[in-house]
């Protein structure tokens, strides 16, 4: 008895590139493409009504970025496995979409030869990722680990605004989270920066997650 083909939608901005996904797709025994849409903004009620399998979508979309939709999309569709694809090679997009929910992350450069084992691996519980993007990941994960009696000195709203950056928020985000002004995100921004002396908000985030657990949130 032939296995039941499973569901998936594509969210791609590009439509050669999004016509190229349905192609390859819809040519496997594996999976029937239920979907596909070149803005966000359009993919968002569709998959709400009807969640998918599985969800390719691109991180740099107009208007509503991936990242977003994701994070809109995954706890109403927590059976979904997103793949998201890329031309970025960015550690802060990185994690950004996986905080947000994603399941892998693959360049566009590899998606040609990767595409239908990517989404194999997703199904099948795995977290796929490109080679470059997993040698980023693995790098951040071997940032030095912070003393153990590392307080940092940070304040509440200061550890209010890194428990929404761990969580893959955007600052206009995070602004809207708190009730203040992008200006001050920023400012609260700058003062952890220069307290965990760190650059970016990914070290930001992982260093202060590897601090005493005693320490609080």
């Amino acid at each position: 008895m032939t296995a039941a083909k499973r569901t998936i939608a594509i969210v791609e901005d590009d439509s050669l590139l999004r016509d190229s996904f349905r192609e390859a797709l819809s040519a496997s025994e594996k999976w029937t493409v239920t979907g596909c849409y070149g803005r966000a903004e359009s993919a968002l009620p569709a998959l709400q009504k009807e969640a998918p399998d599985a969800c390719v979508v691109d991180i740099q979309l107009p208007g509503l970025s991936g990242i977003q939709l994701l994070r809109k999309l995954k706890p109403l569709c927590p059976a979904t496995q997103f793949l998201m694809v890329t031309v970025f090679e960015d550690a802060d997009r990185v994690f950004e979409a996986l905080a947000a929910g994603a399941s892998g992350y693959v360049l566009k450069r590899d998606i040609d030869a990767k595409l239908l084992d990517a989404l194999d691996d997703v199904v099948a519980g795995g977290s796929p990722m490109s080679s470059g993007i997993a040698r980023k990941v693995v790098q951040h994960f071997q940032l030095p680990v912070a003393e153990p009696d590392a307080e940092y000195h940070l304040t509440q709203r200061e550890k209010e605004t890194l428990d929404l950056l761990s969580k893959g928020y955007l600052y206009k985000e995070i602004a809207h989270e708190m009730g203040v002004r992008l200006e001050t995100v920023s400012f609260h921004l700058g003062n952890i920066y220069r307290k965990l002396h760190v650059r970016t908000r990914t070290e930001a985030v992982l260093k202060y997650m590897k601090r005493d657990p005693d320490s609080g949130p």
